[in-house]
């Protein structure tokens, strides 16, 4: 039966992709992405492009997710993708729609998967998880995310520096996913609050791709020069 597939490609690194993952994008009819706008390439494609078998002809549709907080534009965006994946579900075919990281952690997803079960009950959707950055990039620099009874913050960017610094009271660890232009902003709120120079501090960015860059010290030891400005960007601090 025809049905709607949300996979989760991980941080970049094809071989991180489940064996599940890689044969529904192989059985698939139709391909779907996001991407910012039409001229700028789909990551989320770019991580499984090398599976993609051209001779079966599978068809790649790239829908689009402008950057920008307009909750207007944002809302009529989902609507009008979760749209087009239902014409194409409907119309007989097997569908995969292509997120980095995991489809339920701050992902495009989550919003189509809302307004899908809501005004087209009848598709048969499923979901295959995928490696989210930051189990990747904790494996990589050898860093533990939680020990024992730690608690975790998971923070998706650094906007709202007066809660990043209540929430960085009470937590040991704390993860930092995407807009690396912020980071440099976060140092001192993270000293204030109460986190000691020897912490651990890890950051990086284009995991799993030949640009990735991996950086590991402690608090103390930061400086401008060893931050990051890219948008797809990790940093990982650990009291000690």
């Amino acid at each position: 039966m025809p049905g709607l597939i949300g996979i989760g490609v991980g941080p970049g690194d094809p071989d991180l992709l489940t064996v599940k993952a890689v044969k529904a994008i192989q059985n698939a009819d139709i391909i779907m992405c996001p991407a910012s706008n039409q001229d700028r390439p789909s990551i989320a494609l770019s991580v499984v492009s090398s599976l993609i078998d051209k001779s079966k002809n599978q068809e790649i549709v790239k829908l689009i997710f402008p950057m920008t907080k307009d909750k207007h534009v944002l809302e009529e965006t989902w609507k009008r993708n979760a749209k087009i994946m239902s014409e194409k579900v409907l119309s007989g075919k097997n569908v995969v729609y292509l997120t980095v990281g995991d489809p339920y952690l701050y992902s495009t997803w989550i919003y189509m998967y809302k307004d899908l079960k809501e005004n087209y009950p009848d598709i048969k959707i499923t979901v295959i998880p995928g490696i989210v950055s930051m189990f990747t990039f904790a494996s990589k620099v050898g860093v533990s995310i939680a020990e024992g009874a730690e608690k975790v913050a998971i923070i998706p960017s650094c906007y709202d520096l007066s809660s990043v610094k209540e929430i960085a009271k009470h937590s040991e660890t704390m993860v930092f996913l995407k807009d690396g232009r912020y980071f440099d902003k976060v140092i001192e709120v993270l000293k204030e609050s109460g986190f000691p120079d020897n912490s651990i501090f890890a950051i990086g960015q284009d995991l799993g791709t030949e640009n990735e860059i991996i950086k590991k010290m402690t608090l103390g030891e930061v400086n401008d020069n060893n931050l990051t400005t890219k948008y797809f960007s990790i940093l990982v601090v650990k009291r000690v």
